[in-house]
């Protein structure tokens, strides 16, 4: 999409603090972090969010492939003692951005609630 900022950055358009990159996915560090370690992921096809999915196409392979990631990316940047992540879903959800990314956290014991 031509007006998306993550799709920007994806293209190597926008600069970013990468941490990994394959045939589906991006992940790089958040510009404002809400906690040490704050990376996202998103999929290399642009989808806005979690409510373009369903079990019949293929966004789901590439959500699916962000899940099966985190834990071996979060291992490697030390999050041994656990992480958040979250996923924000349209505006009330709180999605700033349209387009699906997830977020990761960690780094330091996190509050049940983040503002």
């Amino acid at each position: 999409m031509d007006n998306c900022i993550f799709c920007k950055i994806i293209a190597g358009e926008i600069p970013s603090k990468k941490v990994y990159e394959d045939d589906k996915i991006f992940v790089f560090h958040d510009i404002n972090p809400i906690a040490p370690v704050h990376i996202l992921f998103l999929p290399k096809i642009h989808m806005e969010s979690l409510n373009d999915i369903n079990s019949s196409n293929m966004e789901l392979e590439y959500v699916s492939h962000i899940i099966g990631k985190i834990p071996e990316i979060a291992k490697t940047l030390g999050l041994s003692d656990g992480y958040r992540t979250i996923i924000n879903t349209g505006k009330d959800g709180g999605q700033s951005v349209n387009h699906l990314h997830v977020h990761v956290a960690g780094g330091k014991k996190l509050p049940w609630f983040l503002e």
